[in-house]
């Protein structure tokens, strides 16, 4: 399962990177063929629907490695168990949002898939599908995020925050 969850992982930066760099590319040719006098509609609705994509995942990349911005400044002088206890609180929280985005995601993909694009005929409903997939890997993130803070509960020398590599046991 671990295995399963690491090749998710890679696949999930590589599809990040890729498609950050052909959404650079989609939005620099539609300004020199805009300067040409060139139209190209799908262009713009192509790169919307890349930029939905690298962003919700790219989140997801972010929040698994720990690289999103935290404010401990409530918590910095509290002792270190109480430290966790607070951060599993704060885990779990995220956890039931990010259930909650998923299951409404989950329903707005299916409203929105007679829905097309205006220059594609691609459903909408794969902007939105972005949504559920993001919400889902981070909910299973978080699942992570707070069994290693329980599993390392009472270690006072552990840091708060896990990092990816000791979410997948190395």
């Amino acid at each position: 399962m671990k295995k399963i969850y690491e090749y998710f992982c890679k696949a999930e930066v590589a599809f990040c990177g890729v498609g950050f760099i052909l959404l650079i590319i989609l939005i620099f040719a539609s300004v020199i063929l805009r300067f040409l006098s060139i139209s190209m509609s799908w262009n713009i609705d192509l790169a919307m629907l890349l930029l939905a994509w690298t962003a919700f995942l790219g989140a997801d990349v972010a929040w698994r490695s720990g690289q999103l911005i935290g404010i401990d400044i409530v918590t910095r002088y509290l002792p270190k168990k109480m430290q966790k206890a607070v951060l599993i609180l704060v885990y779990a929280i995220i956890l039931c949002v990010t259930v909650v985005i998923c299951i409404f995601g989950i329903s707005l993909s299916w409203t929105e898939r007679v829905r097309t694009y205006q220059s594609m005929p691609i459903p909408y409903s794969l902007v939105t599908l972005s949504l559920v997939v993001a919400t889902f890997s981070m909910s299973i993130s978080t699942v992570g995020k707070i069994w290693m803070c329980i599993k390392h509960f009472n270690d006072i020398d552990k840091p708060l925050d896990v990092s990816k590599k000791e979410q997948a046991g190395e």
